[in-house]
């Protein structure tokens, strides 16, 4: 939400100079986000942006953050949303996270999506050459959540198996490195990564990270996977039914094969007695 005029004239800075800053940090949200394939933008990058110019004053990054955010909406259709970046359940677990605390400011980042309907933005703004990576990060993302939030990096990679991806696969038409392609989901912040130490040695450990986690995206994925999960059971619904069906027809289809075999036999011991009969007499 933009700030409202008193507001902004506290800071004591120029109009012009402020929409220059709003613009930079404009720029560089946009810039950034294409350049590294839609990677959260920490908020401590958006703040050096501003205070590199020389101005100290409290909140006055804050103030510049919230200028570019509603610019973003009303002149580029874009939601810029704040992300509170979280900690794997591990270090929460173990007591590492109070060790390494991180300032509420580091933790947060950004990112932007669009306003339009999704009618539009497939038809005209989407990248159909990066259309593998969203099903990529749809199926991951469900197959954690259906292992209850977090999994192992052997069962994941055991379940993507099924589907065709091989971790040490480096040529894959699609994601060319697979294991590279699943880290790229960890730089956006979609998975989180942690090496646990147990009995046998470092485990690797997947979770959903803070943008899987956000409410829109989240939402959306539990209704996918609980649409899937009705899809599948229907069909085996669907399939014991027809085999059910089947099996009672190829009954009654085995009775009359069954049937016609006897009666072929009959026939045939009957012309066989009639030819023996009929020899016979020629005698």
């Amino acid at each position: 939400m933009s700030y409202a005029p008193e507001i902004a004239s506290q800071f004591d800075i120029p109009d012009l100079e402020k929409d220059k800053l709003v613009g930079e940090v404009i720029r560089y949200i946009l810039f950034k986000t294409e350049q590294n394939s839609g990677c959260p933008i920490r908020r401590e990058e958006l703040t050096q942006l501003v205070t590199a110019k020389g101005y100290k004053q409290r909140n006055f990054p804050s103030f510049v953050i919230d200028e570019a955010k509603s610019k973003l909406s009303s002149i580029f259709g874009y939601e810029m949303r704040e992300l509170q970046r979280s900690r794997p359940s591990a270090a929460a677990n173990t007591g590492r996270a109070s060790q390494s605390q991180q300032s509420v400011g580091d933790a947060k980042s950004y990112i932007i999506i669009s306003k339009l309907p999704s009618d539009v933005y497939g038809k005209f703004v989407e990248d159909k050459s990066s259309v593998h990576m969203s099903g990529l990060t749809f199926v991951v993302i469900g197959i954690i959540h259906l292992a209850g939030g977090k999994i192992t990096e052997e069962n994941l990679w055991h379940h993507l198996k099924r589907l065709g991806l091989h971790e040490n696969e480096e040529n894959h038409p699609k994601f060319s490195n697979t294991k590279q392609a699943l880290e790229t989901l960890v730089q956006q912040r979609y998975l989180q990564k942690e090496k646990v130490n147990g009995p046998e040695g470092n485990i690797v450990h997947y979770e959903l990270a803070e943008r899987a986690l956000d409410a829109p995206i989240y939402d959306k994925i539990k209704e996918y996977v609980s649409q899937v999960k009705y899809i599948n059971v229907l069909d085996d619904f669907c399939a014991a039914l027809f085999l059910d069906r089947w099996c009672r027809k190829m009954q009654r289809h085995w009775n009359m094969i069954r049937y016609l075999l006897l009666l072929r036999l009959y026939m045939g011991q009957v012309c066989y007695l009639t030819r023996r009969f009929v020899y016979k007499l020629e005698l």
